[in-house]
């Protein structure tokens, strides 16, 4: 039998979906996980250990294991990416306005003053793995967006399954950040491919269906903000410019081993642009890419449509907006 919850916590929506196992056990699971990783990695919390280590940058500082974690995938994401995807854009993330947790910003009423902060680079960041201490340069503030949420997705995934009791399944969506664990339904847990992690499961689209691993959908179009008179912007950051990327894609949806893997990679597509395609099927990751204009290019082996469970045009029709939603 599959059960299902729903909630928010770290500004965005949580689904869980538990297979033969006790859903409120791992509803307390993954609520703990969540906890910690604000208490962690969040920008928006004063008290958190990432903003103390912000107050002590120019130190080397030890970090708690999860925060250690963190920054580390976040530096191999980096890496990967050849820098599309860099935790150094905090401060870059900051002066546009995206300064506090997205529910608070979208109820701003008055528009954000635009400016333009430059990216320091991740490999300012210096990290001893073996020791967890970090130590940030005078000017660096880390956001660890493209990488921490699918990080939170992963963890809580694996703790959801050990508190779901033996021979389940769970899978976790966080905003769209999909992480699988344990067992999957007949037929793999099925994923609605949308721009809006918000859509219902029900609603007529593309379908997939994975029996393990993660997927993870980065947009341009869900977390935007007023910053002037006409003119908007939003969360994923080109380290190149220090400014909202300029992409020729509005959503890069992306299948990996784990959700950190795909959240990195999918933000990497929306930074890369044109080249996105190539890069993309040289990692050997499937993904699916709409277009500014609703045009979708699937590579890497993400499949062609069923025309029996997709809607009429549904890319072409749909208001732009941004993720995955989950249903099985």
């Amino acid at each position: 039998m599959l059960a299902q919850a729903d909630w928010r916590a770290i500004g965005t929506g949580v689904r869980l979906l538990v297979l033969d196992g006790d859903l409120q056990a791992a509803r307390r699971a993954v609520e703990d996980v969540l906890a910690e990783v604000d208490r962690t990695y969040s920008r928006f919390r004063p008290d958190s250990e990432l903003m103390a280590l912000h107050e002590r940058r120019g130190m080397a500082v030890p970090a708690s294991p999860l925060l250690a974690r963190a920054i580390a995938g976040a530096l191999d994401a980096a890496h990967r990416s050849g820098g599309a995807v860099d935790p150094t854009v905090g401060r870059a993330l900051r002066v546009v306005g995206y300064d506090a947790d997205f529910d608070l910003l979208a109820s701003r009423s008055r528009p954000i003053e635009l400016r333009v902060a430059p990216v320091p680079g991740w490999t300012t960041v210096a990290l001893d793995r073996a020791t967890g201490t970090v130590r940030l340069p005078k000017d660096v503030e880390l956001d660890l967006g493209s990488t921490g949420k699918g990080l939170a997705a992963d963890l809580a995934a694996e703790a959801a399954l050990a508190a779901a009791g033996p021979g389940a399944g769970v899978l976790v969506s966080l905003g769209g950040d999909l992480a699988t664990a344990g067992r999957a339904p007949e037929g793999g847990w099925r994923i609605l491919a949308t721009d809006d992690s918000r859509t219902s499961s029900d609603t007529p689209g593309e379908v997939i269906a994975i029996e393990r691993g993660a997927l993870a959908t980065s947009s341009t179009t869900v977390r935007r903000w007023r910053v002037a008179d006409g003119v908007t912007a939003h969360h994923i950051i080109d380290p190149r410019t220090g400014l909202p990327a300029a992409s020729a894609w509005r959503t890069a949806t992306v299948i990996a081993d784990t959700a950190e893997a795909a959240n990195a990679a999918s933000t990497a597509a929306i930074v890369l642009g044109d080249a996105a395609p190539a890069w993309l099927e040289a990692a050997g990751l499937p993904a699916r890419l709409v277009a500014i204009d609703g045009r979708v290019v699937r590579v890497a082996g993400w499949p062609e449509p069923d025309t029996s469970t997709e809607a009429d045009a549904p890319d072409e029709a749909a208001p732009a907006r941004g993720l995955a939603a989950a249903r099985a």
